[in-house]
Parts: structure tokens; sequence; C-alpha cells
């Protein structure tokens, strides 16, 4: 059960490993691009139907068709990576229950956005868990761990590449122990809990009125997506990578300042942010250099 990219490996490596997969369970298709004229279908769908694997799509979990039809593939086990909340009727259905893929080291940052707040929080760093699925979203006893090292100037959407892969290979160690029986659980201590909440549009705006260190992570921690976000002559700037320059002066925070031709950077309580990739509202993506050979800052 799974949808993005990051879910992919995960699926991949148990089918290259000879494991039976019954059934891919992902989202529907939606329509999106140029006018929403164009029909996408999930990362994990166009891998399962490349492979020759059998596909459900439901809208609701709770539909009594599709738990029917999830139960005649008699699955021994679950595999959950970045899907949605399951019922428990759903996710109580295989002899030997559910397994989760989470990018954080559970119990820190339960919930929908692990790698995001990990770097926002200038985490060194952070790491993907397995666990057997309980009601509350998170909260099952843990399985295995793997860490990974979050560079200085790395984005969360490295970040996401690397772990990616070694969740994938956690993903299979797991099963191969849950096949095996050779295993032990361990209940997650709630004194150690964090909360890594689902991050909008809105919340990605930008607040210059802290320290570079703390942009500079905002900005690696939301890129390439959703992507940190500020105003420019009312139109909406994206931000996907910054560099940070401490220094001290007397611009107010957020004060754009720039030579118009090598630098363009944005005040900070403690320095500036220099932008280096950006894209502004209607144009494409591109280097701060080629954005000041045609935009001339006040």
């Amino acid at each position: 059960m799974g949808t993005p990219d990051f879910a992919v490996p995960s699926l991949d490596i148990l089918v290259k490993n000879g494991y039976d997969v019954v059934g891919v369970i992902t989202a529907t298709d939606k329509y999106g691009g140029r006018g929403n004229k164009k029909l996408i279908e999930s990362a994990v769908k166009k891998y399962a139907v490349a492979n020759n694997l059998k596909v459900l799509q439901p809208k609701n979990l709770k539909n009594p068709e599709f738990q029917e039809e999830l139960r005649a593939l008699k699955a021994d086990l679950q595999i959950v990576v970045a899907f949605r909340m399951l019922p428990i009727a759903v996710w109580d259905m295989p002899s030997l229950g559910t397994m989760n893929l989470h990018g954080s080291l559970l119990p820190k940052y339960r919930g929908a956005a692990p790698l995001n707040w990990a770097v926002i929080n200038g985490d060194k760093e952070t790491g993907a868990t397995t666990f057997f699925l309980k009601h509350q979203i998170d909260t099952g006893d843990l399985l295995f761990t793997t860490k990974v090292e979050i560079g200085e100037e790395e984005s969360v959407g490295e970040v996401h590449d690397k772990l990616m892969i070694q969740g994938s290979e956690l993903i299979l160690k797991s099963v191969q122990a849950v096949e095996s029986g050779d295993y032990e659980t361990t209940a997650q201590d709630e004194s150690l809990v964090s909360k890594a909440p689902k991050i909008f549009h809105e919340t990605c705006q930008i607040d210059f009125n802290q320290s570079t260190q703390k942009v500079h992570n905002f900005i690696r921690g939301l890129s390439p997506y959703p992507t940190a976000w500020t105003k420019l002559n009312d139109l909406k700037l994206k931000i996907y990578r910054a560099a940070r320059d401490i220094e001290v002066h007397d611009f107010p925070a957020g004060k754009l300042v720039s030579d118009n031709k090598n630098y363009l950077k944005i005040a900070t309580t403690d320095g500036f942010i220099n932008l280096l990739e950006i894209q502004l509202q209607g144009r494409k993506r591109m280097e701060a250099k080629a954005f000041l050979n045609g935009y001339k800052v006040d």
C-alpha cells in the first residue's frame, strides 16, 4: 500500500527478492497538468502495471466491496509505505498484521511530514522505522530502524532520496524477520514523542525576523516541495536554494538587497540569506544571477 516515488523502491525490492505480491493498493488516478486535462497515475501504480501486479484503487477504504476484494487476496502481511490512514478492518485483516515504514526515528516526528520537520528543525540525522500498525497513527510497536545523516546544505529532497533507498532495504529486512518469526518488537517511549504535522502552502511563507540559520533550515526543509516562498512586488517568489551570510547590518528583516548583477539577498536578524535558485510567479525556476539579467530590484 503506497502512492508516491518514495514507496516504489520498497515494492521493487520485495518483487526482486521473490515475494508474492498479491496486490498493490494505491491512490486513485486524478487529472492534473495544464488545464487539468492530463490523467495522472501514482508512481506506485505505474510500477505495478509495468510488473503485471494486481492494482486496487479504492476511493474509500471503508467500502465493503473493497474490503471484500482485499480479503480475497489472502495476504499474509500488508506493507504500508507513504499511503494513508487505514481503518482497523483493513490493517487488522492479515494473519501477520500490517507493517508501516515511517520516515523518522520513531517516536520522533509522528505525523505527515517527518522529513520536512527534521530538516526545518536543523537535525543532524534522521531515519526510517518499521513498525506494526495500531489504531492511533504512528504509535505501533517498533521493529527496526535505519539512520541517515542530514548535511548542513542538504535539502529535504536530497534526504528523501537517500532514505527512500535505505527504507526499502529496511522493509526487506523487516519482512524477512517476520517471515522467519525471528524478531522482537519494542513499545514506543511516549516521553520521547514529537510531532510532524502536515505542511500547508500558507505556512511555507518565510519569516525573516529570525536567525539566518533558522531561515536557511526552513528553505532546505521545504525544497523542492512544497517550497518556501516570500513576496517580491506582490508576486510570489519561491526559494529552492540559498546560502547563509552572517554579518552585522542595519537593514530591517525581510529587506531585499541586490546589486542587480551578481547577488540577490534578503536580510535576517543576524545577516542575509543569499538566494541561489528561485522562481518568480509566472516564470521558470532559475539561478538568481540569471534572474537578475531580466529583472531589476528597486
